[in-house]
């Protein structure tokens, strides 16, 4: 048996007791998860007060960055602490993280931060390192309170939740930002995107504490491997940032990238070697040698990026291609979100109900690559109901994905690594999610570039940079956002093409890894892993 096991069974908690724990830790992932996508809306407001344009984007990658970083640690961290503690220390990090940045700039510049736009990025990257524990404790939390044959249905919810602040971010931030300006005298619309986590998130902090049972793991401690955690970190935030740097200003080749993706690979390798020889890694390799671990790492990150591709190109082609407003682009995602919650929701309670996750996935997988080939294939006189129900397919399939791979992968490996597996399966599809994004938005300049006729004073060598800062330094766009010029619409249409053709190839490969998981029983009890079916 396992030296380490939760000091709180399940089976002694009410469930009275697990279910309020479980809307305090969904309601603190949706904050995290919201905050991905909320800010996306506000930024030309905020760019507009705190004057930093030429920054804009490190807003992004700086939440990115420590959202990611740090998950791998808060899985080690789980599996040597109180479950209770971390997920409370992430959300008053959090929390503070907020505060901070709805005061970046309020009081102008400041000794070490710098004006309010280098605040404010400083500020996101404190709101990412409460983040990741927030993203990282939910699955840990919920293999805690349910044994694997009832988990599913209550990991459904995880991906639900993911699914609906995806959508709902970016309209709460438009929201806020256009009309929330006076709701607080004195207080600018934007602060409110993150002013509204504070009570938010004090409610979640009051069901944790309140409700939460400490979930402490038993065993003999050993001290954690700072040595390792800093190697990780060293070699996950130049990686992420080579991955997010715009493109079109640092290419692959440019010395930028080369400098960091090279920074990135030693510190990584030195990880590695440190990880085989340390008695306490942040993540131990051993798990690699899991013949459910392994193909289910490898499928996640691959899968990673197929949510983003429809999330960031299928509005677009709305607006470029349909000519349709900003608006009904946006709401062009609803049927995104209600598919993943409804395929997530579904998947997990058949699973619960008659086990076989495998089929749920490969199911999923099959219904992602028909609604991805619809969306690659659509002639440009597609109607906007017929994109919605491309949409919504897409959704169906692809809400099996974020509950059933944690589930298998939590139900095959020794409870006591259960924080570091669950953490990783979370990391590698974030991980993955980060790369294909950085490709696709490559092969968008790429496609766009070559599919323009030439384009008169614009000099080949320098049309993919202007195609990547915006369509309309080629030509002007009309009012609804349709380009004017034919060409530069036949040009969107088939970039998109070829965005989700390359997609479907990163799925199916997902899938054909799928293929060699194997299928075992769900376990009746948070005990040791069950035998493979023969």
């Amino acid at each position: 048996m396992s030296p380490i096991l939760t000091a709180t069974a399940p089976a002694t908690l009410t469930r009275r007791t697990k279910l309020f724990t479980l809307a305090g830790v969904l309601l603190a992932l949706f904050l995290g998860s919201l905050d991905q996508t909320i800010v996306s809306t506000a930024m030309p407001r905020i760019v507009a007060d705190l004057h930093g344009f030429d920054r804009f984007t490190w807003v992004a990658t700086a939440y990115l960055v420590a959202s990611t970083t740090l998950v791998p640690v808060y899985g080690k961290l789980a599996d040597m602490y109180s479950r209770r503690a971390i997920e409370v220390a992430a959300i008053l990090i959090f929390l503070a993280g907020s505060m901070l940045c709805g005061l970046a700039g309020e009081f102008g510049p400041l000794p070490l931060l710098g004006d309010g736009m280098s605040q404010l990025i400083i500020f996101r990257a404190v709101q990412g390192l409460g983040g990741a524990g927030l993203f990282a404790m939910a699955f840990i939390v919920i293999a805690d309170l349910f044994a694997p044959a009832e988990r599913g249905r209550y990991q459904g919810f995880v991906g639900a939740t993911f699914g609906l602040s995806s959508v709902l971010g970016p309209f709460l931030g438009g929201l806020l930002t256009d009309h929330g300006t006076g709701l607080v005298p004195g207080i600018a619309g934007w602060r409110l995107v993150f002013y509204v986590n504070l009570p938010l998130g004090l409610l979640a902090l009051w069901f944790i504490l309140s409700k939460m049972p400490r979930l402490k793991p038993r065993g003999e401690k050993q001290p954690l491997d700072y040595i390792s955690a800093l190697l990780l970190m060293l070699g996950l935030v130049p990686l992420i940032i080579a991955l997010q740097l715009n493109k079109a200003h640092y290419g692959w080749a440019s010395g930028t990238t080369l400098g960091l993706l090279a920074l990135a690979a030693a510190a990584l390798a030195l990880f590695v070697v440190r990880s085989l020889r340390s008695a306490n890694p942040i993540l131990d390799l051993n798990l690699f040698r899991n013949h459910v671990f392994r193909p289910a790492i490898i499928a996640v990150f691959l899968l990673g990026g197929s949510f983003l591709s429809i999330v960031i190109f299928e509005p677009l082609f709305m607006v470029n291609v349909l000519g349709v407003s900003a608006t009904k682009a946006g709401v062009s995602l609803i049927p995104l979100s209600l598919g993943v919650v409804a395929g997530s929701m579904l998947a997990g309670r058949m699973v619960s109900r008659f086990g076989h996750y495998k089929r749920w996935m490969l199911g999923g997988l099959l219904l992602l690559l028909t609604g991805l080939l619809l969306l690659a294939t659509m002639p440009m006189t597609v109607s906007y109901a017929q994109v919605l129900g491309y949409v919504l397919l897409c959704g169906l399939g692809l809400g099996p994905t974020m509950p059933l791979y944690t589930l298998a992968i939590q139900n095959a490996i020794e409870p006591r690594f259960m924080g570091q597996a669950t953490a990783a399966s979370q990391f590698f599809r974030q991980i993955g999610g980060a790369v294909a994004a950085a490709l696709l938005g490559t092969m968008l300049t790429v496609s766009l570039a070559g599919a323009l006729p030439p384009a008169g004073a614009v000099a080949p060598a320098s049309r993919p940079v202007v195609v990547a800062e915006g369509a309309a330094e080629l030509a002007g766009t009309a009012p609804g956002g349709l380009p004017v010029s034919p060409a530069l619409r036949v040009a969107f249409a088939r970039a998109i093409s070829h965005i989700y053709l390359f997609t479907m190839c990163l799925v199916a490969a997902g899938w054909v890894v799928s293929l060699f998981i194997p299928e075992l029983p769900l376990r009746r009890s948070n005990a040791e892993p069950g035998a493979a079916k023969q």
